[in-house]
């Protein structure tokens, strides 16, 4: 799998609301409205992270979480980090 190009990389983060370049990654903070709604966010992640065999970096602060994709292997983000960040905006609540 190859990583996606600099303009390919926009193009798509263009439909990705809150998700952000972070090279070799992209990545999004989200806030959640408590610490233990935070955490069962960030399973959710995890439990879809493993179904498909492909794992996030998480960082949990308080009410916060920040969900970075990359595909360590291409050395970049590829199509399959873009489906990682649609299922993660899936699996937050919408406020």
């Amino acid at each position: 799998m190859q990583s996606l190009n600099s303009t390919e990389l926009r193009a798509a983060l263009a439909s990705l609301p809150g998700w952000v370049a972070d090279a070799p990654a992209i990545s999004r903070t989200f806030t959640c409205p408590s610490f233990p709604e935070a955490m069962a966010f960030a399973g959710r992640v995890a439990t879809y992270a493993e179904s498909v065999d492909h794992h996030p970096d998480l960082l949990i602060s308080y009410r916060k979480v920040t969900v970075t994709w990359s595909t360590h292997s291409a050395g970049g983000v590829t199509t399959k980090d873009l489906d990682a960040a649609r299922a993660t905006d899936a699996a937050f609540p919408a406020p």
